[in-house]
């Protein structure tokens, strides 16, 4: 198993190596080459920039060793204080990334969709992510405003709005999705 090497700057976790970058990129659309803003391949020639998240979740599959400026090492234990102060409700979030990403589907940031994350089949450059996803947990509240509202954004840009609810105490995770008709 190929393990790539990143270095945390502050909430992000860079790639420097560009064969390390476009490898890492072509096996799952994981973070984003600097600069270039919908990749349509692993033709690229910058560093590959993760989320928190991703990182997180790479090195708990083995797949990333992080380091400092210095070169000391960072645990995962050290990216997930990290997650926690960057996401709220980090856990639940990451329980539904993972099980996205488990499923090979590709999952970036949706804030600027409104919800938590946009989700694609194949990847950004390739198809438009056809869901957006809102992470609750299952005793939270949502209005049915909330709904009308984000279902209404979902529908202007032609994706499915779908709630992830976890539920802490089964270790469950539930997704409801919505499609919208016009009359």
């Amino acid at each position: 198993m190929m393990q790539f090497t990143g270095q945390l700057i502050e909430n992000r976790i860079f790639i420097h190596d560009l064969d390390e970058s476009r490898r890492l990129f072509a096996d799952g659309y994981y973070g984003k080459p600097l600069g270039i803003s919908k990749p349509k391949n692993a033709d690229f020639n910058s560093p590959l920039v993760l989320d928190l998240i991703e990182g997180y979740y790479l090195i708990l599959k083995n797949k990333l060793y992080v380091f400092k400026y210095n070169g000391t090492p960072v645990s995962s234990d050290e990216i997930l204080k990290e997650c926690k102060k960057q996401y709220v409700n980090f856990k639940v979030k990451y329980k539904v990334f993972e099980n996205l990403r488990d499923k090979s589907y590709v999952v970036t940031p949706g804030i600027k969709f409104g919800c938590d994350f946009a989700v694609y089949i194949h990847g950004p450059g390739i198809d438009h992510a056809p869901y957006l996803v809102k992470v609750l947990l299952d005793n939270e509240k949502i209005t049915s405003i909330d709904i009308v509202l984000a279902g209404r954004l979902a529908t202007t840009v032609k994706k499915q709005f779908v709630l992830a609810i976890v539920n802490e105490k089964e270790d469950t995770l539930k997704f409801v999705g919505f499609d919208w008709w016009r009359a």
